[in-house]
């Protein structure tokens, strides 16, 4: 092989290597999971005003990554060491929100980018915290919902879950998160059915 060829070859492999290499990624990424689920292959009709939309909610930069807040104190932040969420935690709420939705209520939830086509409900909000608290050794999810229907004033309400956890490392949060999540979406989903 001639050098310009074993130069190209070399240069190939550092740029697959960077792809592959850079900051140091968890051994596995976090998600959430709906305790409510529905039926594979059930069919649902939108009956006249049962049709919803969720949005994404807006977040505050603390969670506006895939990074796990610890709030050390109402005006300090740290991240959880290792752990990281396989996308943004808003975007993974919603998923689960719109899940726990269509399961428990009546309701036909529609994609966000549907939404432009067919008029109905939007649930949309603010998640206020979706970390770990280590003064009280809880996992918190708090979320600001707002309910806006045609023709009907916003209504809004405050939802929050805290889960006890034991140690304060990603075996024990994840899974207090996520309890705490569908605890939240539960409650919402009773709320806006």
């Amino acid at each position: 092989m001639n050098r310009s060829k074993l130069l190209l070859a070399a240069t190939a492999c550092l740029s697959l290597s960077a792809c592959f290499g850079g900051a140091k990624v968890p051994a596995e990424l976090l998600t959430l999971s709906s305790t409510q689920v529905r039926a594979p292959g059930e069919a649902r009709a939108a009956e006249q005003g049962r049709v919803i939309t969720v949005i994404s909610p807006t977040v505050p930069q603390a969670i506006s990554n895939t990074r796990v807040p610890v709030y050390v104190s109402p005006t300090s932040i740290q991240y959880l060491k290792d752990s990281q969420w396989i996308e943004k935690p808003n975007e993974l709420f919603r998923q689960l929100l719109s899940e726990t939705l269509a399961a428990q209520t009546g309701w036909v939830v529609l994609d966000p980018s549907v939404y432009a086509q067919v008029q109905g409900v939007v649930l949309g909000g603010q998640l206020l915290a979706f970390g770990f608290d280590p003064n009280r050794m809880e996992a918190i999810v708090q979320f600001d919902a707002n309910l806006a229907r045609p023709q009907q004033a916003v209504a809004t309400r405050r939802f929050e879950a805290r889960v006890p956890v034991t140690a304060a490392d990603s075996t024990q949060i994840a899974p207090a998160l996520n309890q705490a999540a569908n605890q939240v979406a539960a409650e919402v989903a009773a709320w806006a059915g």
